[in-house]
């Protein structure tokens, strides 16, 4: 998790598997766009500079963070990856439905890997306000997709 005190998106580049040859896909959610496009732009930017080639990089996107883990499953249906990674962002509101989102959403994901044996990367903020979005999408606390990127690269190489 990024904090104040640890910003989880620097990393050696030497302790990273290259993604030479394996092939990732990305399921994108469109709700809070400005948020998700982010992520999707430092996952994208990192999974390349591991070496991975654009024509290797499948995104798709879906309406809402809800939709991820059916998104990640039905792309694991259509090809061969080595991974897929979820990017979204649920912001806390005056209501439960943020608890019942992430609660779900963090479930499903962890199913479809398991039930697909393919890692599928969790890269969803569940933040408190859209500050802390901003802040952690490639603001002062780095960027989320990022992370996901270098779990994604990490996994794949198991």
């Amino acid at each position: 998790m990024s904090t104040a005190l640890k910003n989880l998106s620097s990393y050696n580049i030497d302790d990273v598997p290259s993604g030479e040859n394996s092939i990732f896909g990305i399921v994108v959610s469109e709700w809070n766009s400005e948020i998700t496009n982010s992520l999707l732009k430092g996952a994208v930017e990192t999974l390349k500079l591991n070496n991975v080639e654009e024509k290797d990089i499948y995104i798709k996107f879906v309406p809402g963070c809800y939709e991820l883990p059916f998104g990640a499953s039905k792309l694991l249906e259509k090809k061969k990856f080595d991974a897929v990674i979820c990017l979204g962002c649920v912001i806390q509101g005056e209501t439960r439905h943020f608890d019942f989102i992430s609660d779900a959403v963090a479930n499903g994901i962890m199913q479809v890997s398991l039930k697909k044996e393919i890692p599928v990367i969790f890269g969803v903020l569940t933040t408190n306000t859209l500050e802390q979005a901003i802040d952690r999408s490639g603001g002062k606390h780095g960027n989320k997709g990022i992370e996901a990127a270098i779990a994604a690269l990490k996994m794949a190489s198991l």
